[in-house]
């Protein structure tokens, strides 16, 4: 009876730090899957965004509404990717928007940083300001 209670006590605690292990994981899946989503929904704003300043970093929080309560906020970045070879008034160069969501866990910082690329018709001030840097 002895023996058979502690073998049922090993196999006891083996299987809680199993399962704790698996609600730690859940809880982290669970996390990067809200992380995602808030990332999408920060990036299709984004790209329809024309107001957005290039070069400069723009920042916020989300709604903790949004978030289920956790501290999440974003940080994004527009940048002239590539241009036609050659410049004129209306034609459509590459911008490309990069977003990085972050999230408290625990007592540190969790990121996940996603891009992507628009079209951006060419005003005549930028084609001279392009036309004018090396």
């Amino acid at each position: 009876m002895l023996v058979a209670s502690t073998i049922m006590a090993v196999a006891i605690v083996g299987l809680l730090s199993g399962i704790a292990g698996a609600t730690r994981n859940a809880a982290r899946l669970r996390d990067y899957d809200r992380a995602v989503q808030l990332a999408r929904l920060r990036m299709n704003e984004l790209l329809l965004d024309e107001a957005i300043p290039r070069n400069a970093e723009v920042a916020g929080q989300f709604d903790r509404s949004l978030s289920s309560g956790l501290e999440c906020g974003w940080r994004a970045r527009v940048s002239l990717w590539k241009t036609p070879p050659y410049l004129a008034p209306g034609d459509f160069a590459l911008e490309r928007l990069d977003l990085e969501v972050w999230w408290g866990a625990g007592a540190g910082r969790r990121t996940l940083a996603i891009s992507s690329y628009r079209r951006h018709a060419l005003t005549q001030d930028e084609v001279v300001q392009l036309a004018a840097t090396p």
